[in-house]
């Protein structure tokens, strides 16, 4: 059945105005590209009516949007991406994320942070050292090469985002927003701030943040772009790009080299298995052939990014709210219990307990151990589940629930005419990175380093030459298990929000009926904001639950007798919630048809080719 408007707010129900989104749900036969950025959802679209696919679409996005919101994302960032083969019906997982530098120790580094033996820390967002190699280039140059449609070259791809750089594009209200709070990081980080700034001459320095509405240049930027669409991987790794970033780092004390930037290029992307998890429970297979289109009681393939990744914590999640269900721990709940006490603390505790697992064992499989197919294996699965008290908040699980970053990074999925569709991933980490600017390049470099641990040593995530960090971004998919069609390509971006919201959004339309756009457009939760304190025994995180304006009162205070802190969040503050955007692929009177939805918290909209 087609996705109806009495799917988004049943008449019995009238609470669901409370978020009652202003906008509709975007359909399209020829495909659609949902980004937080218009201009940027522009260069996607341009590249698919010049006969490109998803992926081609999605790098020339990525790039849109590094030139429109770099307090978000960037080439100095790392990527990921899962892709759907509409002809093989596989999920491809690429890992396009940078490693650490090949001559920096464990011992250097603390003593270079002035750490003490034994005692405790963490890299500073804002530390040279929290700056590791960028692996979006790339990622970039891998995703057209594995994926695309092999029509398009990379100048033409980049060629949308370099006009926005080179000739101007008007800043959006959020993206301003954002720009004006990291303008004295920018400043403070390196000599080269005046690149990224906004001409002024009545300015300090003669620039300033540019302000929503006002033209904004990075020509330095599109010139970046085109060395990369020209030469590929070398025009980053290597000549002038590369010199750029290996002085500025090393001119403040860093110690990345080129030699770690020539390996990279050479090693390229990874190509890895996406992992999965078949959820059934909250009556899914039943919602789904009645509301959705019609499949077996399966329910659905829901597929992540693996490890170094956190994608593992939204899969255990949903692995052990099934397990809550089957044990008669909560209840199956229906539409009338979106966000209600009981659905939330259950979600919330679930979190807590996935979020303990993830925060020891996410590390880079290629240097550390990483059990995961223990850890989303059922019997371990229902063992985790056993921690859950439907009477009261449990205490915070073994090793801490990760704590939760603002949401600097973006999102963004794309589909094409052929049936494919690809989900990425881009970003800088926390805001504009470490906001130090490579002179001549127009982008500053990221700060995921700031996610190794510093100790205990036998810890799996701790801090070694040549290891790839922790990484919050994630990229999402579904599929259904009966024929391997697509089910939707979905992801929220935000830190350590992202698992949170990618199983909040995905149940909104799973067990509550909501469409793409309105299971975006319903508040949300977080649990923990602030990145973690660490102590002589590991990491401790804020224990509280943000609840976004438009959850009732008498829901929060039900959450407060079960034990929980609980804060209501509004304003700009609900960047907190992080920012999504669903494509969803179903078929009506024998034709493909993908409809999305884009994050009201967000700029963009979704837009059909």
């Amino acid at each position: 059945m087609p996705l109806t408007p009495g799917a988004i707010y049943p008449a019995s129900y009238p609470e669901f105005a409370a978020f009652a989104s202003r906008r509709s749900v975007i359909h399209s036969t020829k495909g659609i590209v949902s980004s937080t950025q218009p201009l940027a959802t522009a260069c996607g679209l341009r590249i698919l009516r010049e006969g490109g696919n998803c992926a081609d679409a999605a790098v020339a996005t990525a790039a849109g949007l590094n030139m429109t919101e770099p307090s978000s994302t960037g080439i100095g960032g790392d990527m990921f991406c899962l892709f759907y083969n509409a002809k093989t019906k596989k999920v491809h997982a690429l890992n396009g994320s940078g490693r650490s530098g090949g001559k920096i120790t464990l011992e250097s580094i603390r003593n270079d942070l002035g750490f003490k033996d034994g005692e405790a820390g963490q890299i500073p967002m804002l530390s040279v050292h929290a700056a590791t190699i960028p692996g979006a280039p790339a990622g970039w140059v891998d995703t057209v090469q594995k994926f695309g449609s092999g029509k398009l070259s990379m100048e033409q791809i980049l060629a949308p985002a370099i006009e926005l750089g080179e000739e101007g594009f008007p800043v959006s209200e959020l993206s301003a927003y954002y720009w004006k709070r990291s303008e004295q990081s920018l400043r403070n980080a390196s000599p080269n701030f005046a690149e990224m700034l906004k001409k002024d001459s009545k300015a300090k320095d003669g620039c300033r943040a540019p302000r929503s509405g006002e033209i904004m240049q990075n020509p330095t930027l599109a010139n970046t772009f085109r060395l990369l669409a020209q030469n590929g991987k070398k025009g980053y790794y290597e000549g002038a790009v590369a010199d750029a970033l290996v002085k500025v780092v090393q001119d403040l004390g860093g110690r990345l080299t080129h030699e770690d930037l020539k390996q990279h290029m050479n090693m390229g992307s990874e190509e890895v298995d996406a992992i999965s998890l078949k959820f059934t429970g909250q009556g899914v297979g039943k919602l789904q052939a009645q509301n959705l289109h019609d499949h077996s009681e399966e329910g659905i393939e829901v597929w992540e990014h693996p490890p170094n990744g956190q994608g593992i914590v939204a899969l255990m999640a949903l692995g052990m709210l099934e397990e809550l269900e089957r044990a008669g721990k909560i209840r199956r709940f229906i539409e009338r219990d979106h966000n209600c006490a009981e659905y939330l603390h259950a979600v919330i505790e679930t979190l807590r307990i996935a979020f303990a697992d993830s925060n020891w064992w996410v590390a880079d499989p290629n240097v550390s151990k990483v059990p995961i197919a223990k850890l989303i294996s059922r019997p371990y699965l229902a063992s985790r589940a056993q921690l859950f008290d439907a009477s009261r908040a449990s205490p915070i699980p073994d090793h801490g629930s990760p704590a939760h970053n603002h949401s600097d990074t973006v999102y963004f999925t794309c589909s094409d005419a052929e049936g494919n569709a690809i989900s990425f991933i881009n970003s800088n980490y926390a805001g504009f990175g470490t906001a130090i600017i490579p002179r001549g390049c127009g982008f500053t470099l990221q700060n995921r380093g700031a996610n190794f641990v510093l100790q205990p040593s036998e810890h799996p995530n701790i801090f070694a030459p040549n290891k790839r960090p922790y990484h919050t971004i994630i990229p999402a998919m579904a599929t259904n298990p009966s024929d391997g069609s697509l089910h939707s390509s979905f992801g929220v971006m935000g830190g350590f929000m992202q698992p949170q919201g990618h199983v909040q959004v995905l149940l909104n339309q799973l067990v509550f009926k909501l469409t793409p756009q309105a299971a975006l457009d319903a508040p949300r939760i977080c649990i923990g904001a602030g990145m973690p304190d660490n102590t002589a025994d590991g990491q401790v995180f804020d224990k509280t639950v943000y609840l976004e304006e438009g959850i009732r009162e008498k829901v929060a205070q039900e959450l407060r007798n079960l034990g929980h802190q609980v804060e209501i969040v509004s304003g700009f503050g609900r960047g907190l919630f992080g920012r999504g955007q669903i494509i969803r692929h179903h078929v009506e009177d024998g034709k493909m048809i993908w409809s999305a939805g884009s994050d009201l918290r967000g700029d963009g909209a979704a837009v059909p080719v």
